[in-house]
């Protein structure tokens, strides 16, 4: 998982987020947390693929912040995940550690893009 392609990490993390919440219990909190961290851990590769094809600079922009704000809102599913429920999922803090650096490394390319004005 530890490539340094954005897209392919993107990729494999939406994976690891697939196969991780196959592990949860099946009980209402768990399903529904469950539903929002498959949709914000997955369009961030989904972002990142669409802004790699986007037809100008201005949507190319526009899709990476997406992909940033999807990596956001990924960490706050895991962590509600992690602090909010009384058992902690195996393999949680590993997940959180890489929504976060996927972010950091969206966060940087916004910072670059937006510094070439």
């Amino acid at each position: 998982m530890k490539s340094y392609n954005i897209k392919h990490r993107s990729y494999y993390f939406s994976i690891e987020i697939i196969r991780f919440l196959e592990t949860l219990p099946k009980n209402y909190i768990y399903q529904v947390i469950g539903r929002q961290l498959l949709r914000s851990a997955t369009s961030i590769g989904a972002n990142i693929i669409e802004a790699q094809a986007a037809s100008s600079k201005r949507d190319f922009k526009n899709f990476m912040n997406h992909a940033l704000k999807s990596a956001n809102e990924t960490k706050y599913w895991l962590c509600l995940l992690r602090d909010g429920l009384k058992t902690k999922p195996k393999g949680i803090n590993k997940l959180l550690s890489e929504a976060d650096e996927l972010s950091k490394i969206l966060g940087a390319s916004m910072l670059k893009l937006k510094g070439r004005k």
